[in-house]
């Protein structure tokens, strides 16, 4: 029922940027959280940018003062700017958006994913 798409993946040359977005239907249930997760060929999927529906963010050491997280609650969007954008930056990156579960919240529902690849 829940869909997530993201879009704005490219080719981006160092120090350049992006605006990746991800549009939520199907739920009737504000996200309590949303977030972005990237993966690299041969690693783990890893914690990119999460944002609570309260405005709270939270943000990986290695793309803070560089990625922005920002989303619409009432527009069930979710988006990432990315400045100053590194090779290793090259990722598939995923959209994921958490109901709350109990006392706790789990990241339930995710995207298929968008290309970023940061080369010269």
């Amino acid at each position: 029922q829940v869909q997530l798409v993201e879009s704005g993946g490219g080719l981006v040359q160092p120090g350049g940027s992006l605006r990746l977005s991800c549009a939520a239907s199907g739920s009737i249930f504000v996200f309590y959280a949303m977030g972005w997760y990237r993966q690299a060929p041969g690693k783990q999927r890893e914690l990119v940018a999460t944002i609570t529906s309260g405005g709270s963010t939270n943000y990986a050491d290695s793309v803070k003062g560089r990625f922005t997280i920002s989303r619409d609650n009432a527009k069930n969007t979710v988006t990432l700017q990315m400045n100053s954008l590194k090779p290793d930056d090259t990722a598939v990156y995923y959209c994921a958006a958490a109901h709350q579960v109990g006392t706790g919240y789990a990241y339930n529902y995710w995207g298929q994913g968008t290309q970023v690849t940061v080369s010269s």
